[in-house]
């Protein structure tokens, strides 16, 4: 498990393979991969799009948790999703002969999912192959309002008294976003990718073995797109994903090395594969 920008997080990522992050202070994921074991105590999902690499485990999520007695999840889906979804456990309540509890919000951009703790979600949409969408996650913190500020304790907490919580302003911090799936041209469009104290983002391709242009074809983002635009990139920390299952844990550490700039190098932490991967060449 690492911890970024304040936050626990780890999971999974190989592209064509899984994809699973997981935010265990949060108690949420963004997709489910296969569904690892320790994904199954997220309670919340939130799916960017219907790929196998990135849904195909839900089923087992939501049987595994009822299994175990533990309450039914939540699986945020994007509208587009929505019916299809619904069909899927229709089907696998026929098969399985259980109800497979779960609640479906359906959310799209320019809409907002209060999670449990409090955060909001608000989704963006990450152009790909399918339609995508990445989230942002924003805290909510009180902060001590302009006119009051440098005034002596004693005079605040009268004024708590008084004023109650209209002594503050309720500030928005951008905390994580996660793009999904997504072609570079998310980073330009969407401020809270920028912006987030945490970026997760995928980078499919390292290396000239895949070009900038095939990489686009495929819906995906090149390490090259990154170093061209790391002046736009704000994050204290970023986490990259998803690299494909051609390259090894060492390529991809020399990649960044010697690709990224310095100041943009020192904040990327890389989601490395965990031992060996079934080898593709369709991501």
């Amino acid at each position: 498990m690492l911890r970024l920008a304040g936050h626990a997080i780890g999971g999974l990522s190989v592209g064509g393979v899984e994809t699973c992050i997981e935010l265990p202070e949060l108690k949420l994921a963004f997709d489910i991969g296969r569904c690892p074991d320790s994904a199954v105590l997220r309670s919340t999902v939130l799916f960017t799009h219907a790929h196998m690499d990135h849904m195909g485990g839900v089923a087992w999520h939501a049987a595994t948790r009822e299994l175990r007695g533990m309450p039914p999840p939540t699986y945020v889906v994007p509208r587009e999703n929505e019916a299809a979804f619904r069909e899927l456990f229709g089907v696998w309540r026929k098969l399985d002969c259980a109800d497979t509890p779960h609640r479906l919000v359906p959310l799209g951009p320019g809409e907002e999912f209060v999670l449990p703790c409090k955060w909001l979600a608000r989704p963006f949409r990450s152009p790909h192959r399918v339609p995508c969408q990445g989230y942002g996650l924003w805290s909510r913190r009180r902060k001590l309002k302009l006119e009051h500020m440098g005034k002596p304790a004693r005079d605040l907490r009268d004024l708590g008294r008084e004023l109650g919580d209209a002594l503050y302003d309720i500030v928005e911090v951008p905390e994580i976003a996660f793009t999904g799936d997504t072609l570079i041209d998310v980073v330009e469009r969407e401020e809270v990718v920028r912006k987030a104290r945490l970026l997760v983002i995928e980078v499919t391709f390292v290396d000239e073995r895949v070009s900038v242009e095939q990489c686009r074809s495929k819906g995906h983002v090149h390490l090259y797109e990154i170093a061209e635009r790391a002046h736009l990139f704000e994050n204290e920390a970023l986490l990259f994903t998803h690299f494909s299952a051609r390259y090894s844990a060492e390529q991809i550490l020399a990649a960044l090395d010697r690709t990224l700039p310095p100041r943009l190098r020192e904040r990327v932490t890389a989601l490395l594969p965990r031992g060996p991967v079934l080898d593709s060449d369709a991501k």
